[in-house]
């Protein structure tokens, strides 16, 4: 299966016209690791609750440990797959934020596992909340 038809999976992500009752794309973002520089990270004092939702509709439980604009880090269960695709849900000042992302290779911790992703595509008003969380972790 290739990206694409992986996308489509993920159909929540695409929003009906009210007008025409035909579907358009929102504005989405494709992040994009920068060669030279490394995203900013923010690590959450206190893990903030996570979910993960695979292509066949299973979901799991998970905490975010660290985030950014391409990607973050996941505590789990049980380590997932690597390459395997997943939507990532977590609350950002009382919004949802919403992104599909690409795990990684996990890297073990004690009896939980600390998985990496990477943001493959992210809705505009949701990228728009995760730059916000950002900004304002930063300046503390």
């Amino acid at each position: 299966m290739n990206l694409f038809e992986s996308v489509a999976l993920f159909c929540n992500l695409v929003n009906p016209s009210a007008r025409n009752h035909s579907f358009s794309v929102p504005k989405t973002h494709f992040p994009q690791p920068h060669q030279n520089q490394r995203a900013v990270r923010v690590q959450f004092h206190t893990m903030a609750p996570a979910a993960i939702r695979f292509e066949d509709g299973r979901h799991g439980p998970g905490k975010l440990r660290t985030i950014s604009l391409t990607g973050g880090l996941l505590r789990l269960f049980k380590p997932l797959v690597p390459g395997t695709l997943v939507e990532v849900i977590f609350i950002s000042n009382g919004n949802p934020v919403l992104g599909l992302a690409e795990l990684l290779t996990p890297a073990l911790d004690t009896c939980k596992c600390l998985q990496p992703f990477k943001f493959i595509m992210i809705e505009d008003d949701d990228y728009q909340r995760l730059g916000s969380l950002i900004r304002s972790s930063v300046g503390r």
